[in-house]
């Protein structure tokens, strides 16, 4: 790769073979063109809708299913019935989960999309001796191109002239400021981007000044377009409840094959019919794979997405929402996501000492930088919502709002003091100065600018609204306030003037035909009186030290990765927290020089990276991944987009965010506030205890229904439940509670535990015991329902049959045990549906309040009269293959399906 910013702009033309007085001719520009290609960004191959609905069908848990209703129907068809029903409803299931898996897809292509758009449409370049207008796109390596205030970047560039020039580039490096360029300057080959002050790159900004420009980079070839392979190249990481929900699938339906081995082989050996034994074990298949889990857990993810947008968290990738709640590293950029992304005057100061910003001085100070200043006060809104903004360069525009806030109005101050001359900036000699017409009998010259080079210049000092002779004191004092303010990362400038006795003085001293611009500035910057110095910050915002204390209580670790020099992102990480005197900063230089595996030991150690580029972000992500973290990155500009889709989590700032940014991250902070990933995080926490708790009791009522079916085999009696019934209580009287589990508010200590572990199994903590035992109570409430209807109110002729054969299942008209089932078929059901209120909370139902979820109330109440309906209309019950009941027999059926909530509360006790 061509380190263009290592040789002079001389050389650049020469190895572009290009020329500054004519440009590239339309024969050269046609071979270029098919040589390089298009000035655009490539795209990543989008897949079809049917692959994507395809690829939905490889989880291990859908493939189990779709091999029992294979089994089902087939088994059915050799024995010479037609059975549609279960394997119908079965594939009707799996395709419901796999459209909404292609809904809620992620599309990286469009990161790519929002990056073309970003590319400048036009741009002004020199061709065969004549300046153009040319479509972006159209532009190749030796095109010369002329850049002017408020243009876009349209490809990476060697500067050959620059006037004043600055360069916006925060959305790809991270510097908060515009950046000076300088054409003539020849720079060393390590670096960086941030610091290639005589290059300009695709997509930045003209913020100030005009220059010229050869073209060394197009397309894919530019910082931006290496941002854009990242992109393609980097497969966004599964989320730790995707790998949860994945190994519990997989181990469900491992569970489910053997469970059908099982009871297939124990049917043989006790003589049972073949056909019989298949469909029994298929029902045991379904009854152990929460068919409805996925699309639960999507349901539930849904809805905390729609309380997260509430709080100003807009959530792109539902899996996303849980694995906030497992973030242990949030590494944030600085600018506009820690900070406030606006320069704002913090500090003011005379020789004495800080002042209090409105103060005589502090407004004698303010006035003459408003007056030496090119920024502009505009009025946005109308009405009561109407505010005074500043356009212009953020040091400039920090000068008068901090001038506006104490009542000095640039407008007024210009009216009443008008300016005569000038002297721009020049990143050579940092300074800017103005002249005017200070009074009738004065002309007074202002002239702010870098400290360093303006002490040198001033001879007198303002104290006490008196001019004195500057002093060893004086300037002692001086610098050590400099040194003080520099210390804090505050940008320092210095204001000075200079009163000159008349305007035919100054027509003399400035006259372009008597002087030359160097005697010109020689007069008006020598001489001077310094008034004072201004220190100024893009300052953290309010609300970030707060939300930095809460990740730390909640042991999620705050990282800041920026593209500013490593002084300031210090200071801010020291203001808000992030950093203490043990942790430590590292430059993008440094990071450079050290390999993967030595930054994957070395990183705990730090808690600031400054100066870094796309790919040192990404680094920085991988290397906490690899230490076992759940990483969450947050930012705004294009240079964040890699690390973004890297990330576990990426976090996008909705306002000053680019569509770049927003469409690689997994959520979008409406408000900008880093505060808000706070709540967000609260949220994802109490979700992820939520699918938890729907898990709990989803497992527990299927493993109630293996129970059931198993013992009752064990006991050769005839099959309690049939693969319908099943489905039924799988599907619909499990999925309305196991949704509601999903509104149940967070602990008011969530905030207060350690990160869920990424490695830490869904089942941990003893919830496999727990699901166990509360299986097996529902599953032996069920087959004693099944015993009371058989012994007590089944026919007679099933208990003669019963007598007879030893074991009957499934014979047919009069020998099928009706009641029995329909009892146990309630009893599975019901006592599910009291269950469901056990799964709350660790605390006893009398603590937090039987009725405080009126959802899953709601939910009990609608699903309990679902299943009376399927029980006493006989068109629903001939589906289901069972009776109505009569009052004794449902008075049996609430007092056992009560009993989960009387069991499970004598265990909690008084928690």
């Amino acid at each position: 790769m061509m380190n263009w910013h290592n040789i002079t702009k001389e050389e650049a033309l020469k190895m572009l073979k290009s020329s500054h007085d004519s440009g590239l001719s339309k024969k050269e520009i046609f071979k270029r063109q098919k040589k390089y290609g298009l000035n655009i960004l490539e795209t990543k191959k989008k897949k079809s809708i049917l692959i994507k609905f395809f690829s939905q069908f490889s989880d291990f848990m859908i493939i189990t299913l779709i091999f029992a209703a294979l089994v089902s129907f087939l088994v059915s068809l050799l024995h010479g019935e037609l059975n549609f029903v279960d394997p119908v409803i079965i594939l009707l299931i799996i395709t419901l989960n796999a459209v909404l898996g292609v809904l809620q897809e992620t599309k990286a292509e469009k990161s790519l999309e929002a990056l073309q758009k970003m590319s400048a449409p036009a741009a002004l370049v020199l061709r065969d001796h004549e300046i153009i207008s040319v479509d972006a796109k159209e532009l190749v390596p030796g095109d010369i191109i002329y850049l002017e205030t408020g243009h876009f970047v349209p490809a990476d560039a060697r500067l050959l002239s620059a006037a004043n020039l600055r360069i916006d580039e925060a959305s790809l490096t991270g510097e908060s400021h515009p950046v000076e360029k300088d054409a003539d300057i020849i720079l060393k080959k390590e670096t960086l981007l941030a610091d290639r002050h005589n290059m300009v790159m695709s997509t930045g900004i003209v913020a100030y000044g005009r220059g010229s420009a050869v073209v060394t980079a197009t397309g894919m070839h530019t910082e931006v377009g290496h941002i854009a392979r990242l992109i393609m190249e980097d497969e966004t990481p599964m989320t730790p409840l995707q790998k949860r929900l994945a190994g519990t699938g997989k181990a469900l339906g491992i569970a489910a094959l053997l469970i059908c081995i099982v009871i297939f082989l124990l049917g043989i050996l006790k003589d049972m019919p073949v056909f019989d034994m298949f469909m029994t074990s298929v029902s045991l298949a379904v009854a152990a794979i929460p068919e409805g889990l996925p699309a639960i857990v999507t349901i539930m993810l849904s809805l905390g997405v729609q309380r997260m947008a509430k709080k100003n968290a807009v959530i792109r990738k539902l899996p996303a929402v849980e694995t906030l709640g497992s973030a242990t590293v949030i590494c944030s950029d600085k600018t506009g996501t820690l900070t406030q992304n606006k320069m704002t005057v913090t500090e003011l100061a005379s020789v004495q000492g800080k002042e209090q910003p409105d103060n005589l001085f502090s407004r004698f100070l303010l006035s003459l930088a408003a007056l030496c200043n090119d920024s502009i006060l505009q009025t946005a809104g109308k009405g009561k919502r109407a505010a005074i903004t500043a356009t212009g360069e953020p040091t400039e525009k920090a000068l008068i709002m901090a001038a506006y806030h104490i009542d000095l109005l640039k407008p007024k101050l210009d009216a009443t003091n008008p300016r005569i001359f000038e002297i721009p900036f020049d990143s050579t000699r940092k300074l800017m100065t103005t002249v005017h017409n200070y009074s009738s009998e004065n002309i007074r010259s202002i002239t702010k600018g870098a400290f360093d080079v303006l002490i040198n210049k001033c001879t007198h000092i303002y104290q006490n609204r008196k001019q004195l002779p500057i002093t060893k004191i004086h300037l002692q004092s001086l610098h050590k306030l400099n040194q003080n303010m520099a210390e804090r990362a505050l940008r320092v400038i210095a204001v000075t003037y200079k009163d000159i006795p008349s305007v035919n003085v100054l027509r003399q001293n400035t006259s372009s035909d008597r002087n030359s611009n160097e005697e010109i500035c020689n007069y008006l910057e020598t001489g001077l009186t310094l008034v004072g110095l201004i220190g100024m910050i893009d300052p953290p915002r309010k609300e970030v030290a707060d939300a930095v204390l809460t990740c730390q209580m909640a042991g999620i670790k705050p990282i800041m990765i920026t593209g500013d020099h490593i002084s300031t992102a210090c200071a801010i990480a020291r203001e808000l927290g992030i950093m203490t005197s043990e942790d430590l900063a590292m430059t993008g230089q440094q990071l450079s020089q050290i390999d993967q595996d030595t930054l994957i030991e070395q990183i705990p150690g730090y808690r600031v990276f400054a100066r870094v580029s796309p790919e040192h972000k990404v680094r920085i992500v991988k290397a906490f991944q690899a230490r076992g973290e759940v990483v969450a990155m947050t930012g705004d500009g294009v240079n964040d987009a890699p690390a973004l889709k890297a990330a576990d989590i990426g976090c996008a700032m909705g306002i000053t965010g680019t569509d770049v940014a927003k469409n690689a991250a997994d959520m979008i902070l409406t408000d900008d506030n880093f505060a808000t990933i706070v709540s967000a995080v609260r949220e994802g926490r109490g979700i992820y205890d939520n699918i938890r708790k729907a898990i709990h009791f989803l497992l527990s009522c299927n493993i109630g229904e293996i129970i059931t079916i198993f013992t009752a085999i064990l006991l050769s009696l005839p099959s309690p439940l049939i693969a319908v019934q099943l489905l039924w209580v799988n599907l619909v009287t499990d999925s309305l509670p196991a949704i509601s589990l999903g509104v149940e508010p967070a602990a008011k200590d969530i905030m207060k535990k350690k990160p869920i572990p990424p490695d830490k199994g869904m089942f941990a903590d003893g919830l496999v015991f727990k699901i166990i035992i509360e299986g097996i109570l529902i599953g032996f409430l069920s087959l004693l329902a099944f015993i009371i209807g058989i012994r007590v109110y089944d026919s007679q002729s099933i208990q003669d049959a019963l007598l007879r054969h030893g074991s009957t299942v499934e014979i047919a008209g009069r020998t099928t045990p009706y009641i029995g089932r329909t009892m146990a078929f309630a009893v599975l059901s019901l006592s599910q549906l009291f269950h469901s209120f056990n799964m709350r909370s660790e605390h006893s139902l009398t603590k937090i309040g039987f009725f405080s979820n009126i959802k899953l109330l709601l939910s009990f109440i609608i699903c309990s009269f679902l299943q009376i309906i399927v029980i006493s209309l006989k068109p629903l019950a001939d589906v289901f293959k069972v009776v109505p009941l009569n009052a004794a027999q449902w008075s049996v059926v609430l007092v056992l399906s009560f009993m989960p909530i009387v069991v499970v509360e004598l265990q909690k006790g008084k928690r």
